[in-house]
């Protein structure tokens, strides 16, 4: 087969090099990529949500599958367009990347099907949501309604922190569109988790979970981040709660979209939060969740191309789905001043470090021909993967392979599965 992965991310090298394991793949080729998964596929440069582009590309390769990385291209239909033109793709539909793309669509969803969430007011007047805030009980989070990449949550534990977060909404409107409207919820206490399964719209795969960081600086501290490292399974990962939350949350969102014609095709993904009454939805994602891919398709035992055909063909209850288990590690290396603003074009040394057992997936990279180097092109530039017999061997040779990476102004937190 020939393949075509649709993105540039560390999350898109972990998939090309998953695939790349597959006795099924002949080709690979990834769009627009980076320096990273150059190394194992083919770069072809086009933006992710470039339709036509992407369409174009399958046609002229050859192309028998392609896997898409990022929401907004699902959240605009891509995998539609594709169907359209006859082109096989694994994916949700833009109507079922409403579970992402809408964040009122998927409460309103969860509460018509009675799936464990927490409570929530939806506003689009940044007066009428400021009234509210100031009557009620502090902590509140306040999230824009639409993407923004892993940036639009606030968790405001004053009315001052409220309040800006609103204005930044609706009135400056800093996240556009995705701000237009705003949900104010519940703030709920417990261990994050985040849980991974394959579905057809009919059947899902074993779950998966793993734990991520999404704020900059040690300490959970700084501003929200597309997420700064993760490390899977955690040790609370059992055979009884992947059970649970199969039954309470996960297949009932399958079958609730599947009742509202909304039929549900690729990778679930819930950010759950394990309360003292159980286990309840944080949120929805329509696809692999990064940095979670590199520490979760390293554990993956069976065949990722085998997997994702059964979803798109329907069969995947009669496809066997497997994770290792293995603990696995996951620190990202990032720009200095990320998520705010940073330099590019910083040359990284160390990429072929002959001591390092890590895994090193590229997310923000690129080849810079004038330099003949390797340059950071990113806000998250890197993750450094390892496993071992428990999640502390796999931290400690995390933390010691990344001291053989340099550039300029990079950070990376230092307390990723500390005390885990």
């Amino acid at each position: 087969m020939n393949v075509l992965i649709i993105g540039s991310g560390s999350r898109e090298h972990a998939i090309a090099w998953k695939t790349l394991q597959s006795p099924l793949a002949e080709k690979i080729y990834v769009s627009p990529g980076n320096a990273g998964t150059a190394r194992v596929a083919e770069n072809i440069e086009a933006s992710p949500t470039d339709i036509p582009s992407q369409i174009a590309i399958a046609k002229e390769y050859n192309i028998d599958l392609t896997i898409v990385g990022p929401e907004a291209p699902l959240a605009e239909g891509i995998v539609d367009r594709f169907k359209e033109n006859n082109i096989p793709i694994f994916g949700p539909t833009k109507s079922a990347s409403a579970i992402e793309s809408s964040k009122d669509f998927a409460k309103k969803l969860m509460n018509k099907y009675q799936i464990p969430t927490g409570g929530f007011e939806t506003f689009r007047s940044f007066d009428e949501a400021r009234n509210y805030v100031l009557t009620h009980e502090l902590p509140v989070v306040i999230k824009a309604n639409g993407l923004a990449a892993g940036k639009g949550v606030t968790i405001a534990n004053n009315y001052d922190e409220a309040i800006r977060a609103l204005d930044e909404c609706l009135g400056q409107r800093l996240l556009g569109n995705a701000g237009d409207t705003v949900l104010i919820e519940e703030f709920l206490t417990g261990t994050e988790l985040s849980v991974f399964g394959f579905t057809d719209g009919n059947s899902i795969s074993t779950l998966i979970g793993a734990c991520d960081y999404k704020r900059a600086y040690d300490g959970n501290h700084g501003p929200n981040t597309g997420g700064m490292g993760s490390y899977s399974p955690p040790p609370f990962w059992t055979i009884a709660l992947e059970e649970e939350i199969r039954e309470i949350i996960m297949l009932p969102t399958i079958k609730a979209l599947a009742k509202e014609g909304r039929p549900f095709q690729g990778i679930l993904y819930g950010g759950l939060m394990l309360t003292a009454t159980g286990p309840k939805v944080l949120e929805f994602n329509c696809r692999l969740g990064d940095p979670e891919t590199q520490v979760i398709l390293p554990q993956m035992s069976s065949d990722l191309l085998e997997a994702m055909l059964s979803v798109i063909n329907g069969t995947l209850d009669k496809t066997t789905i497997t994770w290792s288990g293995k603990p696995h590690v996951g620190v990202v290396m990032s720009s200095g001043g990320y998520p705010d603003d940073y330099t590019t074009g910083l040359p990284i040394s160390g990429l072929d470090s002959q001591n390092m057992n890590s895994l090193l997936f590229h997310g923000g990279t690129r080849f810079d021909s004038q330099s003949n180097s390797v340059v950071n092109n990113g806000g998250r530039v890197l993750t450094v993967v390892s496993s071992g017999e428990t999640i502390q061997k796999a931290r400690s040779q995390a933390y010691e392979d990344i001291q053989q990476i340099h550039f300029n102004e990079c950070f990376f937190r230092e307390d990723i599965a500390y005390g885990v």
